[in-house]
């Protein structure tokens, strides 16, 4: 691929940012530009394997199959030796790049020990090995460094005012324990503090009041919380996620329908979100007389929904209200967390004042273990209550401790500030000379999780099957919108060639 010229103002905000930072240095085997064999992606090997995979597993939700031994850093090789630039980064899951060598070094100490190979071994590798292969029961039989671990990890990236830390399985296990411990807390209350009492400890059994109260979770129109069925219930961005499946009767609030570029619609913007704040509070005003709402959901960007954006004042003024009807608060931050809003977790740009941090904010995806973090109030009233047999994962604790350490030593978060600007100048630059084919691009201040649209669903499938055979890899949310998730390595080079890719695409659709 041709090189392209950046715009004169990213050229500019490039040589402000003196301590430029390259995903070769920690990837020094990187691909330096993606390359298509076949004539569309997925190719004849891909097709082939799916078909092996579908005899056992339902493969219709395959977009292509990846070789991931031969994967490196923002590059993705699928089974045809096609090299993908990858903007999408396994839905938001991937933090730094494929194979990094410096968590290879980790991951590499489990296979030594297995081949017993005599060498001497780092701290880290140990204790990967022992995470890796003497999985525990984390809540009876945690290891006896478990909180060292936790301490030099996770615990280092905690949101202001929440020191408490229960890790979990996945993002919708994450937010099913933030659930169960706001609705736990919130009786807790109610009681003053009290014993259960004998027919709380009857009834629910039966599933029936006061044991099982009737308490509700709001969530908001569009928002994704996960596929479990409390999750299910708060998440509203997609019928087929849904459908047939029993849910809870919880209430949906409405999300403002927000006009982009934010800082061109300001007043329009205002208007709607006074609108949907009111209706926000009198659902929680009338659901206190019969349905109390224990808990209020929310993402900071609504990602799966359609990168659906709002005002940090809009965000804030959720947690009060919620704050002043009694209703938890939690912050969804699985896909918008570890670093790639330009800082640690997207909630931070909220303007939060002390004593109106979220009680909860769960987290997965890019952080590799998933888990809640919370107050001290919000612990359980008795054990047993939030806990099951794994709780988590050693491993990737560890993981995530040695990530957590590669974005702190590289300056990570921002990098992906410094390089967010440049992308959005970009993308501003190709949607000028595109308009009426591309609109609300958005994300402008949130690092590199950006957005835009395209007029009608199918046009925005044919642009991302058309970026994949231009060797490109995007993703798409909501009904007609591609989302940006680029690792946090992603830098000017990579920009380049997606500034290509993307001019080139929409000449093709």
């Amino acid at each position: 691929m041709r090189s392209v010229a950046l715009p004169s103002r990213v050229v500019r905000a490039a040589r402000t940012h003196s301590r430029a930072f390259s995903s070769r240095s920690l990837i020094p085997d990187e691909p330096v530009k993606p390359q298509v064999l076949t004539a569309a992606v997925p190719g004849p090997q891909s097709l082939a394997i799916s078909k092996e995979i579908d005899q056992i597993q339902d493969a219709r939700t395959h977009v292509l199959v990846a070789d991931y031994e031969k994967s490196s850093g923002n590059y993705l090789v699928d089974a045809d030796n096609n090299v993908l630039l990858d903007v999408f980064g396994q839905i938001s899951s991937i933090a730094l790049g494929y194979n990094v060598p410096q968590l290879i070094e980790l991951a590499k100490s489990v296979s030594l020990a297995e081949k017993k190979v005599t060498q001497p071994l780092t701290l880290p590798q140990k204790e990967f090995i022992t995470a890796a292969l003497n999985r525990p029961a984390l809540g009876s039989f945690p290891p006896k460094d478990w909180a060292k671990w936790l301490e030099e990890g996770l615990l280092t990236v905690r949101p202001k005012g929440l020191d408490q830390l229960v890790t979990t399985l996945c993002g919708s296990s994450a937010n099913e324990t933030a659930f169960k411990a706001a609705c736990m807390a919130y009786r807790n209350r109610e009681r003053g503090g009290a014993a259960f009492t004998q027919e709380e400890l009857d009834s629910c059994m039966l599933n029936h009041a006061p044991g099982s109260p009737e308490l509700v979770v709001l969530s908001f129109k569009s928002g994704f919380h996960g596929r479990l069925f409390g999750s299910l219930s708060a998440t509203r961005s997609k019928a087929i996620h849904k459908i047939d499946v029993p849910a809870f009767d919880w209430p949906v609030a409405p999300f403002p329908n927000t006009q982009y570029p934010l800082a061109e619609n300001e007043a329009a913007n205002k208007a709607e979100e006074a609108r949907c704040l009111a209706e926000y509070e009198e659902i929680l005003v009338q659901h206190k007389k019969t349905r109390p709402v224990a808990a209020v959901i929310i993402e900071p960007i609504l990602s799966e929904g359609g990168d659906c954006h709002a005002s940090p004042e809009y965000f804030r003024q959720l947690r009060l209200i919620a704050k002043k009807h009694d209703a938890y608060f939690i912050v969804d931050e699985v896909q918008t967390g570890v670093g790639a809003t330009g800082t640690f977790w997207a909630h931070e740009k909220w303007g939060l004042k002390e004593g109106e941090e979220p009680d909860f904010v769960t987290f997965s995806k890019k952080m590799q273990q998933a888990g809640i973090f919370h107050k001290l109030d919000t612990r359980p009233n008795a054990p047993y209550r939030n806990y099951n047999t794994w709780m988590g994962d050693p491993m990737r604790t560890l993981q995530a401790r040695e990530l957590i350490k590669v974005i702190r030593d590289n300056n990570l978060v921002e990098h992906t500030a410094a390089t967010g600007k440049k992308l959005s100048a970009t993308l501003a630059d190709i949607f000028s000379r595109n308009q009426g084919v591309v609109s609300n691009h958005r994300g402008q201040n949130d690092g590199t999780f950006q957005a835009f649209d395209f007029e009608t669903p199918a046009k925005r499938d044919a642009f991302v099957t058309k970026m994949r055979a231009n060797g490109i890899q995007v993703g798409g949310c909501g009904d007609r919108s591609t989302r940006l998730r680029p690792t946090l390595t992603f830098g000017d080079a990579h920009l380049a060639i997606l500034a290509e890719g993307i001019e080139k695409t929409l000449k093709q659709i």
